[in-house]
This record gives structure tokens, C-alpha cells and sequence, in this order.
């Protein structure tokens, strides 16, 4: 990389959290598009020769996440004929029931999702049928009254896998695999009252670390308000899971929260029609203001502190536009531009043939395709204004 971030300010005269207050200014929208360039010349530079992304063979989910990053580019389309190639293989995917995944791979609800998402980004109305039939298969594998877990349990309202998606049909659920669903939905232009959005947010409490919204036995442990990854495990619904480990509080067994998976509840809550005054949504507000930080992944543990860095600032960049305040004040005072500071952070890790890759492997952080493609979705995020 050639071109380098102007040291800025980021004091503003505005009152502090205003919405709308203090915009990307030009040198870091400048600096941001140079980073957004880059990264996709590397991504095209990669595309198999059947027209999809993979290592080390194409496979739809990475190819739609690619596709994503691409096409929101504004000198790209869905008629680009590498972008047109990739969508061709993509769409090769679809099945009889409306999904987009390889069944050989598994993981339906994430794939179609991602799929969802790529195809609503180009906004050629050629997609709408596959966006609408895919929208619909993602609503229908949604965990639900009279569904059975995989332990023989028949779910009610009160289960803890109700409302959730998992990577299959009625596996264990999990938040990951939901904010994906969410997202792709609200992306589609489903209407945020539709009984899916309702049911799903009765999960995402579930997933959250508060005791007064969220009634198993873990949430009343640590009680922060953050988000963890499952809030029951396969073979026992009330034993939640975390990535990033237990937390042991007076000797209780507790879940620790942690900034990826918080900043896609927030974000689903949002989507799924809950208020901003919300308490729960203020809650995970709270956290977010006490664990800000673009260094590693927020509140994992230090030896995995860069675990998932890459998800987080993707779902961090989508978190915070979709909050629609540009200046968040922390839990000490301190003011953030969080397009600038996700900006810096990004620039400063960028490789020099406009790639991206974390030194830590988990989830397949090491894969520069991959890496790549939430890097400039990250970016991209900065550089859109509004919902």
C-alpha cells in the first residue's frame, strides 16, 4: 500500500452521541476506498476457474461472501463478467426446496444466507424469484413450536432452542447461524413484523448475559449484558455454550460474553424490530461502551485474543451503522469515531498484494479469501450512511 491515513482529529462540536454527528471525513473516506480497492483487485485475483472462491476448490458460501464484497463496489455490477461468472457458479447451488448450499457440505441456513445477502446487494431484479424462494426456505428452518432437538426433546415456546436456526434443519441453534438468517431476511426486505423476527428475538435473549430478560441458569451468573454463542448445548438445552469459555463466579458455572457474538445480537435485535430503548438492547449498548477496543476480539481470553478478530469487524462495522450514531462515547468518557478507528485498525493490517489474514486459525481465520472479504465488507460499511 502505497497511500497512508492523515493523522486526523476526532474532536467534534457536536453533542456527543448524536446521531449524524461527526461524518467520515474525506481523508478517511479517501483512505478507506484506497483499502476497499485493493482488497477487492486481490479477491477477483483469486476466483477459481469454474468462477467461484474456495480453498482449495470453490464453495458457494465463500463465493457469496466475495460476491458481496464485489458488487457493493461501485465499479462493479452483476453484469462484470467475473462478478457474472460468480454468480453463474453460485446459482449452480440452488436446490429443489428453494436453499443455496452443496449438499455434500452441509451448513444450509449459513450458506443460503450469505447467498441471500450477496444476490440482494446487486439489486438486479433477475434475482428476486431466488431471493424470495430462498428467503422463504431460510424462514422455514427456523426452530419452532413442535420441533424435535437432537437429544428427542419436543420444543415450546419456553425451550431455549425456540426461535433459533441452526446449520442444518432443527439442530442445536446457535447465535452465529441466526444473525446470518436475520441479516439475509432484513436484507431481502422481509417486514420486520413478521413472526419470524418475533420468535427470533425470543432467542436472541436467550443468548444474552442478563438475568432479568433471560432466564437460564448461566445468565444469572456473570449478568453483563453481552451475548455468547448457544444458550444450550445439543445433548442438554439449559447448559449454554461460549467461544469464549466458562466463567467461574463464586463458584457458579457462568458464560463469558464477548465482543463478536455481542455485536451480532445487538444488531439482530435491532433487525428483528426490538426498540433501541429497549433495556435489553441498552444492556448490550452498556457492554459494548465498557469493552470497547479494535485490538482483538473484545473479552476473549488473553492467550485467544485474536480469535475471530476478522467476524468481529465485520459485524461490528454492521452493528454500528445500523445504531446510526457515528460518535459512541465509552464507558470511560472517552469519544469514538468508529468508522475512523475501524478505518486505522484495518489499514494497519492490510498486506501489501491488498489481502488480509489473522496469524490465529480459528474458523478459518487464516484463509486470506475469507479474511479478505469481511475486511472489505467491513470498509464498505464505513464508507454507506444510514440504514
Amino acid at each position: 500500500m502505497q497511500h497512508a491515513i492523515a493523522v486526523v482529529c476526532f474532536l467534534t462540536i457536536l453533542a456527543p452521541d448524536a446521531p449524524g454527528a461527526a461524518p467520515l471525513s474525506a481523508a478517511f473516506s479517501r483512505a478507506a476506498a484506497a483499502d476497499r480497492d485493493e482488497g477487492v483487485a486481490y479477491l477477483l485475483s483469486r476466483q477459481n476457474a469454474e468462477g467461484g472462491w474456495g480453498v482449495p476448490f470453490s464453495m458457494p458460501a465463500i463465493t457469496g461472501l466475495v460476491l458481496k464484497a464485489v458488487v457493493q463496489h461501485p465499479d462493479y455490477t452483476a453484469a462484470s463478467p467475473q462478478v457474472a461468472k460468480g454468480y453463474a457458479f453460485m446459482l449452480a447451488a440452488v436446490q429443489p426446496n428453494g436453499g443455496v448450499y452443496d449438499p455434500k457440505i452441509g451448513q444450509a441456513n449459513y450458506t443460503t444466507s450469505v447467498a441471500v445477502m450477496a444476490l440482494a446487494a446487486a439489486g438486479d431484479a433477475k434475482f428476486a424469484p431466488t431471493i424470495d424462494r430462498a428467503s422463504k426456505y431460510l424462514m422455514g428452518l427456523q426452530i419452532v413450536d413442535g420441533a424435535r432437538t437432537p437429544a428427542g426433546e419436543t420444543v415450546t415456546r419456553a425451550h431455549p432452542f425456540y426461535g433459533g436456526t441452526s446449520y442444518g434443519s432443527h439442530g442445536r441453534p446457535d447465535l452465529s447461524n441466526l444473525s446470518f438468517t436475520i441479516d439475509a431476511l432484513h436484507e431481502a426486505g422481509v417486514p420486520k413484523d413478521s413472526p419470524f423476527f418475533a420468535r427470533a428475538a425470543i432467542f436472541l435473549a436467550r443468548t444474552q448475559n442478563r438475568a432479568e430478560s433471560n432466564s437460564l441458569p448461566w445468565a444469572r451468573v456473570v449478568n453483563d449484558g453481552g451475548f455468547v454463542y448457544a444458550p444450550g448445548l445439543a445433548t442438554d438445552a439449559a447448559i449454554g455454550e461460549s467461544k469464549a469459555d466458562v466463567q467461574i463466579v463464586n463458584g457458579r458455572r457462568g458464560l463469558r460474553s464477548y465482543g463478536s457474538m455481542t455485536y451480532a445480537g445487538f444488531k439482530s435485535m435491532l433487525h428483528a424490530n426490538v426498540s433501541r430503548d429497549d433495556p435489553r438492547v441498552r444492556a448490550a449498548y452498556g457492554w459494548i461502551r465498557r469493552h470497547w477496543r479494535l485490538d482483538s476480539n473484545p473479552n476473549m481470553p488473553r492467550s485467544q485474543s485474536k480469535q475471530g478478530l476478522y467476524y468481529y469487524y465485520h459485524v461490528f462495522a454492521k452493528a454500528l451503522r445500523v445504531w446510526d450514531q457515528n460518535v459512541i462515547t465509552d464507558a470511560r468518557g472517552i469519544r469514538h469515531n468508529w468508522r475512523e478507528e475501524l478505518i486505522e485498525a484495518l489499514h494497519a493490517r492490510q498486506a501489501a498484494d491488498g489481502s488480509w489474514v489473522n496469524t490465529e486459525p480459528r474458523w478459518y481465520e487464516h484463509m486470506p479469501v475469507l479474511v479478505t472479504s469481511y475486511a472489505v465488507l467491513a470498509l464498505e460499511e464505513c464508507l454507506k450512511t444510514g440504514e
